[in-house]
């Protein structure tokens, strides 16, 4: 990756995120200070993804107790508990969002400390672990993808899990990344991911700020694309994998898992062990996020759908595991029987 996109920022215990909203015009950081500034990020989009998500939560946590100047321990762990519920209520699907939130929380059941100074220095640690384990965590995803592509190889990913959704190298693009590196040719096809257009103002844009060779298509078209012979793979993301291998992503992954299925291109999911929830055993337990109608009405301030009109948002779907060639984690690349050998590998998180 020649250049490196760095969607979260801690410097000087200041929390400044990429606004994604204004890509792929403007290239910004802005900062987060407040509890209210980081549900409205979450909530409008301003930061997404799984793993960024979770690593957005460490910080904000961290963020929101520094700038409210706590006059003691017990009012600085009020302050914690109030905003972790809310943070929580922000995006219900990412499960990264509440493992990230937890343990920041575990520290300050599970630790000892005398100030809130004292205090305030141990969440920053492990805030700073998170983001460290996750970026650890990508690159390693990225270099088990990359044994999977070949030369010349031609890709088909779905909504954004790249360098933008995580901390660094990203999730799906990851192993795109780490081939680009090697020196391998890869091109791909990307979804602009219909309603929010993730694919096209995200990845498409992302992909091509590395210098890697990209083509935007509409939803629509990947069934056309494939039945045309020209991939070799589809790569996805993930927001939560239950224990038996059926994975919540973006609305439209499971549409593209049908369509791998039956012309046969093997469908890979990339996913880091915070993204596994094995206290669920199937996708009928995943929460899936309902979103505002104006998203699927409006398209750049203009309304396209008659006024009334009933209308459904649904953030996510579940791909079931049976669609799922091959989980790849930082842990090693997981093939069926899924609910045996992801129990083996990831572990009860």
């Amino acid at each position: 990756m020649s250049q490196r996109l760095k969607p979260i920022i801690w410097e000087n215990r200041k929390l400044y995120i990429i606004d994604q909203t204004l890509l792929p015009k403007t290239l910004t950081h802005v900062s987060i200070e407040t509890l209210e500034e980081a549900e409205e990020a979450i909530k409008l989009l301003k930061i997404r993804g799984a793993p960024a998500l979770g690593i957005f939560a460490g910080f904000a946590l961290v963020c929101i107790l520094i700038n409210r100047k706590p006059k003691n321990i017990n009012d600085a762990i009020d302050i914690l508990k109030n905003s972790a519920i809310a943070i929580k209520k922000t995006r219900p699907t990412a499960v990264n969002l509440f493992w990230a939130i937890d343990r920041i929380l575990k520290v300050v059941h599970n630790s000892n400390f005398e100030s809130v100074s004292s205090l305030i220095n141990l969440l920053e640690q492990e805030a700073t672990n998170i983001y460290q384990e996750e970026i650890n965590a990508c690159k390693q995803i990225g270099i088990y993808g990359n044994s999977l592509i070949k030369n010349n190889s031609t890709v088909l990913t779905h909504c954004n899990a790249g360098a933008l959704a995580t901390g660094e190298y990203g999730t799906a693009l990851s192993p795109i990344y780490i081939a680009s590196e090697e020196g391998k040719k890869v091109h791909i096809y990307a979804d602009e991911t219909r309603p929010l257009l993730q694919g096209a103002r995200l990845t498409a844009w992302e992909l091509q700020y590395a210098g890697i060779p990209v083509t935007l298509i509409c939803d629509n078209m990947a069934g056309q694309v494939m039945k045309e012979k020209k991939l070799d793979m589809v790569i996805v993301g993930a927001d939560r994998i239950a224990k038996n291998g059926d994975t919540a992503n973006k609305i439209g992954t499971y549409s593209l898992s049908i369509l791998a299925r039956y012309h046969g291109i093997p469908f890979y999911v990339c996913a880091p062990s915070s993204t596994f929830d094995l206290n669920i055993s199937d996708g009928s337990q995943i929460p899936i996020e309902e979103r505002n109608p104006d998203e699927i009405c409006f398209f750049n301030n203009k309304r396209n759908a008659p006024e009334g009109i009933s209308i459904y948002n649904p953030a996510f779907d579940v791909t079931p595991a049976e669609n799922i060639t091959a989980f790849i984690t930082e842990k090693g690349i997981i093939y069926p029987p899924f609910e045996k050998n992801i129990s083996e590998m990831i572990g009860i998180i």
